[in-house]
C-alpha cells in the first residue's frame, strides 16, 4: 500500500482542520519543505498536498510552496484544491505536480473530468469527500446531494483510475477510518482507492492494507506522533 503523508496549506502555512471545519484551522508545522523532507527521511516517496485556499475560494495561493516541495524534496506531489479548468491543470503540472486531484469540479462539470482524463490519463484523480454518504463540495461546505457510490460509478465510466475517498466525520478526528464505506466503495469501483481521514495508528494502516486498498493518507496522526511513518513504510515495503 502506498503511504501519502499529507501537507495542507492555508495562507502559506502548514495547517490541519478538524472534520473539515475552517474555524478549527491551526498551524502544525513551520516549513512545508522541511516537513516533506522529514517524510522522505522516513521512507515515504509520495506526499498528498491540499491548497485549502483554493479548495474553499477557488484561488490558489500556495504555488511557490508546492513547487519547492516538488522540486526539492524528492517526493512525488499529489495536489488538490481549486483545480477547476484545463488552465488550472496546466498551471499545477507546471509546478512539478505528479498527480492532480479534482474535487468540486468533478461534481459540477463531469465533461471537464473527461477532457482531463483524455489528456492526462492516470495523472488525474478525483476526490470523493463525503458526509453521511453524500458528496460535499467547495471545501466540504456544500452538500451536492449525490450518493458517493453513484458518483464514483459515474467517474469510473468516464475513465477515472484513482479515487481519494474522505469521510469528513473522521477527518482529523483520530477516530479510525470509515472501513464500512471504504469496503462498499471497493465493491463498486475497480480502480485505485486511497483512504483519507481518520487514521489514528499504525494498526489502522495495517487494517487498510489488509482491506486491499491502493493507498492511505496520513495527516494529523503523523503531526501528533500517533503514527510511526518509518515503521509503516517498513511494513508496507518499497514506496515506488
Amino acid at each position: 500500500m502506498i503511504l501519502f503523508p499529507a501537507i495542507d496549506l492555508k495562507d502559506r502555512k502548514v495547517v490541519r482542520l478538524y472534520k473539515g471545519d475552517f474555524t478549527t484551522v491551526h498551524q502544525v508545522a513551520e516549513d512545508p519543505l522541511e516537513t516533506a523532507r522529514a517524510f522522505w527521511q522516513a521512507g515515504a516517496r509520495y506526499v498528498h498536498m491540499v491548497d485549502l485556499d483554493g479548495a474553499r475560494d477557488g484561488v490558489r495561493q500556495n504555488g511557490a510552496l508546492v513547487r519547492a516541495v516538488a522540486e526539492q524534496s524528492g517526493l512525488r506531489v499529489e495536489l488538490g484544491g481549486g483545480i477547476r479548468s484545463m488552465e488550472d491543470l496546466e498551471e499545477v503540472f507546471g509546478l512539478g505536480v505528479w498527480r492532480a486531484v479534482l474535487g468540486s469540479a468533478a461534481v459540477e462539470d463531469p465533461a471537464f473530468v473527461r477532457e482531463a482524463v483524455s489528456r492526462y490519463g492516470e495523472r488525474i484523480a478525483v476526490g470523493v469527500d463525503t458526509k453521511d454518504g453524500k458528496v460535499r463540495t467547495a471545501g466540504w461546505v456544500q452538500d451536492s446531494g449525490l450518493d458517493y457510490l453513484d458518483f464514483v460509478k459515474e467517474m469510473e465510466s468516464i475513465g477515472v483510475k484513482t479515487i481519494i475517498f474522505t469521510d469528513i466525520d473522521t477527518d482529523g478526528a483520530l477516530s479510525g477510518p470509515s472501513f464500512a464505506r471504504l469496503e462498499a466503495l471497493r465493491q463498486n469501483y475497480s480502480g485505485q482507492i486511497v483512504a483519507s481521514g481518520g487514521v489514528s495508528s499504525n494498526e489502522d494502516l495495517r487494517a487498510l492494507s489488509r482491506q486491499g486498498l491502493y493507498g492511505a493518507i496520513i495527516g494529523k496522526a503523523w503531526y501528533t506522533g500517533a503514527v510511526d511513518l518509518a515503521q509503516a513504510v517498513r511494513e508496507e515495503g518499497a514506496q515506488c
